[in-house]
């Protein structure tokens, strides 16, 4: 395969994600493709605003990614970006798009802290980037601020472990050098799945920010928690830099003075900095694609057999009976149900052993987060003596009587079960979203959108359905 053929691989598999995500199935095939996995403040966001040279990517505190984003650089002439879920509107304010993901994303999950597995698909063409995807998650995250579900981090990793569990894939696991990288977060998760470190790709942000005396060297070197692909350290702009709109370029020559001048980063100056990463995460994606196209391309062979068989099977049926036609259907919302039950109760053919499953969930929420929840509310016990006074007593009035009345009771038992109110109703949204998750994910993944005899409904970009 020439050069040419090799630049046009990373293309081939976007024009694959787009088509696979329009109908759905983005996440039932293999794709090859590079994830991005760190904490919430690693620096994950500049690192992608730093190869396109552009802001366009939310920023703010607490859990500012909320839905995967599917982003695709690609080499071009002129320099714009489009949605998947918006096709033929040209973006060339980057402002617009920073705006577009974050409507896109309220349009979904709402104004809330909620995460979603559904993702969103950006394109960039520009002349400044090199062809490459990545797909960005939330930021890991410990302990969930305001508004965010009480289990977020469980959320949010069984996201992550959804995409990086897919051997297909290589994790570009970010972790800032002002931190112990023993308890980087990307790197335990990707662990967990890459043991060997076969496909794994350090990236270690924030080089400047370290303690004076101290660098990143042995790591960079990979000598202290070794990769078989390496390390490759950047350093960010700082918040102030990003609040003060310090132009990218500005910002790529800093980091290139920097790692020149340090004196213990100058002699691998050449395998350092944002450009350099850039082009690392091409050639490898570029390799990697070509490795695993065989196994892949025998994957959807598979695949297209067996929808091609089953779409012979409703082609049988006529589209003017409508006989037919009802029966087909009814029989497709069958298989979905047993599908959704199967989830629900645990009583599956295939047991996966890489994610949990919808009621799995359900009972985690059940089990760990209620408690949780329960075990918070706190109880003054000198109110409660002075409040079962006050009730005995305006009950008897100015009589007395010997044995505590029943209303008095009943008043008070009421008020103590009232304030479970609060957990019970988060317990309900908790149970409500997972419901409807796993319903959305089937219904994507059934005959029910793809191949029933009714096309699937069309939207128009601002009219999607919520979920």
């Amino acid at each position: 395969m020439g050069n040419s053929g090799m630049e046009e691989l990373i293309p081939l598999v976007n024009r694959l994600q787009d088509a696979l995500s329009s109908v759905g199935e983005s996440s039932s095939f293999h794709l090859p493709q590079i994830v991005v996995v760190g904490g919430q403040s690693a620096g994950k966001t500049s690192v992608l605003e730093n190869f396109v040279g552009r802001d366009f990517l939310p920023r703010g505190s607490g859990i500012v990614t909320r839905r995967p984003l599917i982003l695709q650089l690609h080499i071009a002439n002129t320099e714009y970006g489009e949605f998947l879920h918006c096709k033929g509107k040209k973006f060339t304010d980057f402002d617009e798009i920073r705006k577009e993901i974050e409507a896109e994303t309220s349009r979904l999950i709402g104004s809330k802290k909620g995460i979603s597995p559904v993702p969103i698909n950006l394109r960039i063409h520009s002349p400044h980037v090199l062809n490459l995807t990545l797909v960005d998650l939330p930021g890991i995250t410990k302990v969930p601020v305001g508004d965010q579900p009480a289990d977020i981090e469980y959320q949010i990793r069984d996201m992550i472990m959804q995409y990086i569990c897919n051997e297909n894939c290589l994790i570009l696991a970010v972790t800032p050098a002002n931190t112990d990288l023993a308890n980087s977060d990307a790197l335990k998760l990707a662990k967990d799945v890459d043991p060997q470190g076969q496909r794994t790709i350090g990236v270690i942000t924030k080089l400047d920010l370290m303690d004076d005396g101290t660098d990143a060297r042995e790591i960079l070197e990979n000598r202290l928690l070794p990769l078989r692909r390496g390390y490759i350290g950047v350093v960010n702009r700082s918040q102030k830099d990003i609040d003060g709109k310090k132009d990218i370029k500005a910002a790529l020559l800093a980091e290139k003075k920097f790692i020149l001048s340090h004196p213990s980063y100058k002699h691998m100056a050449e395998t350092m900095g944002t450009p350099y990463l850039q082009k690392i995460l091409n050639q490898q994606l570029t390799n990697h694609i070509r490795e695993t196209l065989p196994a892949f391309r025998s994957h959807l062979q598979g695949q297209f057999l067996a929808l091609k068989k089953e779409a012979e099977e409703y082609r049988q049926y006529s589209p003017a009976d409508p006989a037919r036609r009802t029966k087909t259907l009814l029989q497709l919302v069958q298989r979905l149900a047993v599908d959704f039950e199967k989830l629900i109760e645990g009583s599956g053919d295939k047991v996966d052993t890489v994610n949990l499953s919808g009621g799995a969930k359900i009972n985690r929420i059940f089990h760990e987060r209620f408690p949780y929840e329960l075990v918070k509310i706190k109880c003054d016990e000198m109110q409660m003596r002075r409040e079962i006074n006050y009730a005995i007593r305006n009950i008897h009035g100015v009589r007395t009587g010997l044995f505590t009345p029943d209303m008095a009771f009943e008043a008070i038992v009421k008020k103590q079960i009232s304030r479970l109110k609060g957990p019970c109703m988060k317990l309900i949204g908790m149970v409500g979203q997972e419901l409807t998750t796993t319903v959305y994910q089937k219904f994507l993944q059934s005959n029910l959108v793809n191949k029933c005899c009714y096309p699937p409904p069309q939207h128009p970009a601002d009219e999607r359905p919520k979920q």
